[in-house]
């Protein structure tokens, strides 16, 4: 065949495989649409369309999944195997495009349109077929791939076209590359092509082989070094030379004899120590045991500090360095006081509580020099591996052990005070669960032989005083929660915060700017106004930010000798700090209908949550907006569902859930909320909304509702309770179950705030609601 012909006939999709024109092979098919190609072209004229596939993942290729040029190839045989699959022998003719493809359901159908090679030869073929055939002797000596006897048989081939085809179909490249070269039409460009992808070969087969010479010496030159180091030993043993390996395994016995190790610890150890001499120090596990043996060492195992268990120091100390905070202190005082009476280290593992900012780290650095402990904190914030608690297994690369046997290597005694900080922060994942090995640390009936999976010997951790922290203990895991004793640190009331600065911050900044009490002056009024107008917070971070912003604009003034001495009132704060950022006092200054203020307990502290109620004509469609988790949209329906059954008793329209949309808004739509103490305050806001009657300004509330109208109880009432006194609220409504809760309010917040206790909605409504009922 020597110009372009067309033909339509069946197409069969080549999975991995590819057959160039001239080359007769044997093909397994399998799949059904192949199967029936087949059996239509051994009905028509035996020729039959292959294409290769573009993807071999994919099972039921369609016209975009294969190549568009392929082989016209005549089927010369065709036998059915037991196991269901066809085996055909094939011969391939010409190259050939798809012109046009249609699926018949049962095969493909292509209309191809062949390309058939010149048999016409000049000089220029001539050279690039000796060329070739030049290249193809090389690549044959270097690889072991193809045999001698192919070569004979290619050198006789006289058609170029033919040349190149049958030496690409030996190459072992790549698919993509062997389609590249059957789209190739133009013979002078295939058989460049070809000669370039021998020339790469050839230089891969040269590197492959200097490689392997290059590992073979190396192999030999680490044996001989194996056999001169053991010599060097034997003769160093001879002259009794204790330099090089044998002297620093003299060392390591000793510094093991001075450990202190537990028995069966130093017998480990020992054995270790033997391996390590018998290994060459240029292998892999010679620099594993000797790290290994580095922590058995450092860890302390008896050394540890004499603790000074005297109650008074110990308060002068948490007075000296906190203020406020009295039911903390006196929980830490009595937790000494036992110690100092029983003499015995086992007690409850305390858990400081609070928002950020309140001073659980600094607390337990103050209880350490109390006790004259040492102190050695870790933090547990966004641990999600069980082995940063426990440790890697020696059999890992890199393995060292957990965080708990590297803090205690820093503290270098056995009984330190150990924080550990941010402990609701740990997470999990597929490496495990780090809070399940918190259990065994933190258990004193189980920490006296702690397992590392580093170490692998028991440790024991029952003289150490653990310490946690946590800013949201809804986040530990119950049994972890369980065995810790809760020490609840709410936040700071305004005067506390004032004392605070006054007291401990501002000496500090002074100090850390360089500056002298003589040069600024910061007065009482404007340390009141900055943490009634630039912070809203339960802790004191941002206070002392602010004090730093004030040092730092004073430092700036003095500097550049514009002033010598600078005082701060709460006239020229604002040159200092900036506009007012916060409102003191109402959040609103007139009574509003709809408008309600609930309290919310974060985990910076309590805080003030305004939530809106507005009627609009529609159809009883009830709206919640605002980012409601799903606890507060419940409390939504619940609210709405009360409203409705108490319709007649609060003059509110019967028909109102027909006539109005109800819209229910909780403002920072950004910011999620969620919590079960939302309810009484949106059904407050539904009954104003609904009668037209205001809701006293000055009122906060809090407390879940049920459809009935009791109010149930909820938690965090010293902390709403902080946060409505930081908003300038008068009266607050809480469920009565809640009165017990009141006596954990400092003293000064107390007398500043009214409590209702109240037990149904009746009563909250008659304290909430001002005014009469609307006429409107």
């Amino acid at each position: 065949m020597s110009s372009q012909s067309n033909y339509t006939i069946p197409l069969l999709p080549l999975r991995g495989l590819l057959v160039y024109p001239t080359m007769v092979l044997h093909l397994d098919v399998g799949r059904d649409r192949s199967i029936q190609a087949l059996e239509q072209a051994m009905m028509d004229n035996h020729l039959i369309f292959l294409s290769t596939q573009k993807d071999t993942n994919v099972d039921e290729p369609y016209e975009e999944d294969l190549f568009q040029t392929g082989t016209l190839t005549k089927v010369k045989q065709m036998l059915k195997l037991p196991n269901g699959t066809i085996r055909v022998l094939v011969e391939g003719l010409e190259r050939a495009t798809i012109e046009q493809f249609e699926d018949k359901d049962d095969y493909f159908l292509a209309t191809v349109t062949t390309h058939p090679d010149s048999s016409d030869k000049d000089a220029e073929k001539e050279a690039l077929m000796r060329t070739l055939l030049q290249y193809f002797e090389q690549y044959i000596k270097l690889s072991k791939k193809v045999s001698a006897e192919t070569y004979s048989t290619v050198a006789d081939i006289e058609e170029p076209g033919r040349l190149a085809d049958i030496i690409a179909s030996h190459l072992p490249i790549k698919l993509k590359e062997k389609q590249e070269i059957l789209e190739t039409f133009d013979i002078k460009e295939r058989l460049n092509r070809i000669i370039k992808v021998l020339n790469n070969e050839k230089q891969v087969l040269n590197l492959e082989k200097k490689i392997g010479q290059r590992v073979k010496t190396s192999m030999e030159r680490t044996q001989k070094e194996y056999f001169l180091r053991e010599q060097m030993k034997a003769i160093q043993q001879e002259l009794g030379d204790k330099e090089g390996k044998t002297g620093e395994v003299e060392e390591l016995i000793t510094r093991i004899g001075e450990a202190g190790m537990p028995e069966h610890v130093e017998k480990t150890a020992l054995k270790e120590v033997s391996r390590y001499e018998k290994i060459p120090s240029s292998a892999a596990e010679s620099a594993v045991i000797r790290n290994y043996l580095e922590w058995l060492i450092t860890i302390p195992w008896t050394k540890s500090t004499k603790d000074d268990l005297n109650v008074t120091k110990a308060e002068k100390v948490l007075n000296r360095d906190h203020y406020g905070l009295e039911k903390v202190k006196e929980r830490v005082l009595e937790y000494l006081a036992v110690q100092q009476l029983t003499q015995s280290l086992k007690g409850p593992i305390l858990c400081l509580a609070g928002p950020p900012g309140v001073g659980k780290t600094s607390l337990a650095r103050s209880i350490a020099e109390s006790m004259n402990r040492n102190f050695v904190r870790i933090s547990l914030g966004g641990v999600r591996d069980e082995s940063e608690i426990r440790g890697h297994r020696r059999t890992y690369v890199g393995a060292m052990p957990g965080r708990i046997i590297q803090g205690m290597k820093k503290a270098e005694t056995v009984n330190p005070v150990f924080l550990l900080d941010e402990i609701d922060k740990m997470s999990n994942d597929f490496r495990g669960d780090p809070s399940s090995a918190m259990l065994e640390v933190l258990d004193p009936e189980q920490n006296h032989n702690f397992s590392d999976h580093y170490i692998e010997e028991p440790y024991d951790l029952s003289k150490v005083m653990f310490i946690a922290t946590a800013n949201d203990l809804a986040t530990i895991p119950g049994p972890l929660r369980d065995r810790m004793e809760i020490i609840t640190i709410a936040g700071y009331t305004e005067l506390e915060k004032i004392h605070i600065a006054k007291d401990h911050l501002l000496t500090k900044q002074i100090k850390e700017h360089g500056l002298s009490k003589s040069q600024m002056q910061l007065k009482d009024e404007a340390i009141q106004d900055i943490v009634r107008y630039y912070t809203r917070e339960a802790g004191v971070r941002s206070l002392e930010r602010q004090l730093a912003a004030i040092c730092r604009k004073t430092a700036k003034l003095i500097v550049s000798n514009e002033k010598k001495r600078v005082i701060i009132s709460s006239k020229n704060l604002e040159d200092f700090l900036g506009k007012k950022k916060f409102r003191y006092g109402q959040a609103e200054t007139v009574d509003q209908i709809g408008v309600a203020n609930g309290l919310a307990y974060t985990a910076v502290g309590g805080d003030t949550l305004q939530i809106e109620v507005s009627l609009s004509p529609g159809k009883g469609k009830l709206i919640l907006t605002g980012k409601l988790g799903d606890v507060m949209k419940e409390s939504a329906q619940a609210a709405f569902s009360y409203v409705r059954s108490k319709a007649a008793e609060l003059k509110i329209e019967n028909d109102f859930h027909e006539k109005y949309d109800i819209h229910i808004h909780v403002p920072e739509g950004a910011v999620p909320k969620d919590g079960p103490s939302a309810g009484i305050t949106m059904a407050t806001a539904l009954v104003s909304a609904l009668t037209g009657r205001p809701i006293k300004r000055e009122v906060g509330m809090t407390g879940e509702i049920t459809l009935r109208g009791r109010v149930l109880p909820i938690g965090g009432v010293k902390e709403k309770s902080l946060g409505a006194h930081r908003a300038g609220l008068k009266t607050i409504i809480l469920p009565a179950d809640n009165e017990k809760d009141i006596d954990d309010i400092p003293e000064s917040v107390r007398n500043s705030l009214a409590f209702v206790l109240a037990t149904t909605m009746d009563e909250v409504l008659e304290i909430a609601l001002a005014g009469e009922i609307s006429e409107s």
